[in-house]
């Protein structure tokens, strides 16, 4: 059995500013200075703004993305845990308890959402490549075949020691950005001199901890999944320790005879998701489950994933072709609608 272990060294808000310092106001009784900066990890725009009255911690926060996506969690890095295990051939691996107390939280979702949530379809995403420079609709021959090496059920996990049958391999991808925001959190939680930070990785993923100076909310604006990059859907308050994730059909995607085919993918079928919801967002206490329950109530469906949300104790937005927007009780008390154009259905 062979044994993969990496250590690990050692996020876009919208309306970003160049990175620098910026002396605060007296808080808590100390001066806090406010960095801000732009970085490149997990193949996206990372963006951070940190309170503090020590040193600036966003180039850390940067290296600790980088170096998960490298060590980690991806798929194309020969180094990375996941490329191992990709590559094993059916053989058991031992990864690091880091890399297996995620597998165990994204195999439960995947159990609970009853496959809304697979990891192993990282073969039929690539088969699709959309967002690549090779994106089109594949026949359904290859993509049957490729569906026969698919399934959560074919990840199998035993302590540190995962097994991946039938040809399966992982794609992290629709949780990654969530496992970045979490071990920020970490990070953040060891630095007694830190008061808050909004990370947000790429417009999808965000994190907020702690509290700004002036006490007042974090608010993470919502693109309108039909004008992105226009004004905004609306805007949603977190509170210090909350997540937020964003999955929707309009992030990467090709048209071809009126019909959008977008990234989003039913495992069951390996087609993309229609059903007439165009984003969901979702707001919990952990980055990872936050990132994985957005792919998943939007495979689902709004009714279908009521229950999801429940179980994990997740507010949620549903957007629709419609414009019409869908709110859980607690999502409610935190979403402000921006945009005449859509309503908010009761």
């Amino acid at each position: 059995m062979v044994k993969i272990h990496k250590i690990l060294t050692g996020l876009a808000l919208w309306g970003i500013i160049s990175a620098g310092a910026v002396l605060c106001p007296v808080w808590a009784g100390a001066k806090t200075e406010k960095y801000t900066n732009t970085d490149f990890a997990m193949n996206t725009v990372v963006s951070e703004t940190l309170y503090t009255t020590g040193k600036n911690l966003n180039p850390s926060v940067g290296e600790l993305l980088k170096n998960t996506e490298e060590n980690l969690l991806s798929w194309t890095e020969e180094d990375s845990q996941i490329a191992a295990l990709n590559a094993a051939q059916g053989k058991t691996l031992e990864v690091s308890d880091e890399l297996a107390g995620y597998l165990e939280k994204i195999q439960q979702l995947s159990v609970d959402s009853e496959g809304a949530f697979d990891p192993t379809i990282g073969k039929i995403i690539r088969l699709w490549d959309i967002g690549g420079e090779n994106a089109g609709i594949p026949a359904q021959e290859e993509l049957d075949k490729l569906l026969k090496e698919t399934g959560y059920e074919k990840l199998e996990l035993d302590g540190n020691k995962v097994t991946l049958k039938d040809g399966a391999t992982l794609d992290l991808g629709a949780a990654g950005k969530g496992i970045g925001c979490d071990l920020v959190m970490d990070l953040l939680k060891n630095e007694k001199e830190v008061y808050g930070m909004i990370l947000n990785l790429g417009g999808s993923s965000v994190m907020a901890y702690g509290e700004k100076p002036d006490q007042s909310d974090w608010r993470v604006a919502v693109k309108d999944p039909r004008d992105p990059e226009g004004e905004y859907l609306g805007a949603i308050t977190l509170k210090g320790g909350e997540f937020l994730s964003t999955s929707g059909d309009y992030e990467r995607y090709f048209m071809e005879n009126g019909k959008r085919y977008h990234h989003i993918l039913d495992p069951e079928t390996g087609y993309p998701v229609w059903n007439g919801l165009t984003a969901v967002t979702v707001v919990c206490d952990s980055g990872i489950m936050a990132d994985g329950l957005s792919t998943a109530c939007f495979v689902l469906g709004k009714e279908k994933a009521l229950p999801l949300l429940e179980k994990y104790g997740a507010d949620a937005l549903f957007a629709d072709e419609n414009h019409k927007v869908y709110l859980t009780e607690g999502m409610e008390e935190r979403f402000e609608l921006m945009k005449d154009t859509y309503k908010v259905q009761k």
